[in-house]
């Protein structure tokens, strides 16, 4: 029987990233996928900063980067085009060196990943193969597989499930889903420009219009979307017709001047995974957890579950950390994800109102502001709540290379100690990557030092939050605590 470390079902970005993770922090790695070739549409739309520093540490963000455009704005405008609500970004790029949004090509991602996976010698990629059991036992998961060649077993000490929304993973778990009440159903266009035109916005729009709400979005470089919501009555095959495209494309855009690459209907949904582990059974991404998309964060969790879950896999596998690490994963998690998903189907709801009289109160509401105060910067995401000490939590900031150079890829997905100066560091660095901030003048070393404040050093996660600040000595000594039971901080004194 063939034997690896982690048996990952599900080869998208999720799946893809994890693989990578694994693969470069030294673990045997088997991605089985039921489909042969890359899904060849656009699915997710877009990246935030973070999302893109964690895909560069798996390899795909340099190929998304030229393939993306940011937006200027975000917004939300009534039927008769006056703003309820809107985001700009604070800067061209975000502390991490990488832009505040970028609408992206998914299967370009894809591509990039399943190259730097690949690349990978102790990782192994089945295509054409689906899971389609598993027995859990005490030292790990005995998965049934099913091929052109037929079925066969392989081995593993965990599973992980990356297998989307219809996770075969979880529904073999038995694991159910606790549902936030947003059922949508949505026609989702995809469209490419004609005549060489590279975008027809920099705006991302919600038309918060009762008659019908629409989603206008720029994609990649010739490249939009729009997003209809069904109406009461409606069926898929009603408005999936070119003449119904046509026309509720037509108030916002010539039809004949782009081509229709994708048309689908899609229900939108908040649900979460009961559990996220079962044994040594794992679930991430959709499998774990759905969200509308009206922050533009489905794919962002579901890359922020692989990192968080990467390095501890990689961890307890190479002995470097007891299995309690991963218990830690759904907590620290799970109340991020569900935060971001309360803020989507709060703006879905703005998004989403068909009575009039229900829109009008809306309206009036949020225009009591004068215009200029409707507009907020880029939503700042809550940091890490759980996992960290004291100081810990934020998404730590990255050293600006020179000349395109990114000491963060170097770091790799290893934690690390950030001091002040090379003096700071201790002796006994317990095998811990420093960055001394006195040897990297020019660099963007001024986010550190705001994060650090008085204190001589900081502690960065693999993920890149911080784990705390304080005297070296200390931050060290807590870090290998939270190695051994997954708890940190207040945590691990309740």
């Amino acid at each position: 029987m063939e034997k690896t470390d982690v048996l990952i079902a599900g080869l998208g970005p999720v799946g893809a990233a994890l693989g990578v993770y694994l693969a470069r922090s030294g673990v045997k790695v088997t991605v089985v996928e039921k489909t042969d070739e890359v899904y060849p549409m656009p699915r997710a739309a877009h990246l935030d900063h973070e999302t893109m520093r964690l895909l560069d540490l798996a390899g795909g963000a340099e190929a998304v980067a030229g393939n993306s455009q940011p937006l200027s704005s975000y917004e939300f405008r009534n039927a008769k085009g006056d703003l309820l609500l809107g985001f700009r970004p604070r800067a061209a790029l975000a502390d991490t060196g990488w832009p505040y949004t970028s609408m992206f090509h998914q299967p370009t991602l894809e591509i990039a990943l399943r190259e730097a996976l690949s690349a990978e010698p102790s990782a192994s990629v089945r295509l054409g193969v689906s899971l389609v059991g598993y027995t859990d036992g005490p030292d790990g998961v005995t998965a049934e597989i099913e091929g052109p060649d037929g079925k066969t077993q392989i081995a593993a000490r965990y599973l992980v499930g990356c297998d989307g929304g219809q996770s075969t993973v979880r529904r073999l778990a038995g694991i159910g889903l606790d549902d936030m009440g947003f059922d949508e159903p949505w026609l989702v266009i995809d469209t490419l420009l004609k005549n060489g035109t590279t975008r027809l916005s920099t705006i991302g729009l919600q038309h918060c219009d009762p008659a019908r709400p629409v989603t206008s979005m720029p994609m990649a470089p010739g490249r939009h979307r729009w997003e209809f919501m069904l109406l009461e009555g409606e069926t898929p095959e009603e408005v999936m017709t070119d003449e119904a495209i046509d026309a509720m494309i037509a108030p916002f855009a010539d039809p004949k001047s782009l081509s229709v690459e994708r048309r689908a209907v899609y229900r939108f949904h908040a649900v979460f995974a009961e559990r996220w582990r079962d044994g040594h059974v794992i679930l991430a991404g959709d499998a774990a957890h759905q969200m509308p998309p009206f922050m533009g964060q489905g794919l962002c969790s579901g890359a922020r579950d692989a990192a968080n879950l990467g390095w501890k896999l990689a961890a307890v596998i190479k002995g470097e950390a007891d299995q309690a690490l991963l218990d830690s994963f759904q907590p620290e998690r799970e109340p991020h994800v569900r935060d971001i998903t309360e803020m989507a189907v709060s703006m879905g709801r703005i998004v989403c109102t068909q009575d009039e009289a229900e829109a009008a109160a809306r309206d009036a509401g949020m225009m009591q502001k004068p215009e200029a105060e409707r507009f907020d910067a880029t939503p700042t995401l809550r940091g890490m709540a759980s996992g960290v000490i004291e100081g810990g939590g934020a998404v730590a900031p990255s050293l600006v290379g020179k000349a395109g150079e990114r000491p963060d890829r170097a770091l790799g997905m290893s934690p690390f100690l950030v001091v002040a100066k090379r003096a700071d560091a201790p002796a006994d660095k317990g095998g811990m990557q420093i960055v001394a901030l006195d040897e990297h003048e020019g660099e963007g070393v001024e986010p550190f030092f705001a994060l650090m404040g008085d204190a001589p050093a900081m502690l960065v996660r693999p993920d890149r939050y911080v784990f705390g600040t304080g005297e070296p000595a200390s931050l060290l000594t807590a870090w290998a605590a939270y190695l051994k039971t997954g708890r940190a901080g207040m945590q691990a004194a309740a």
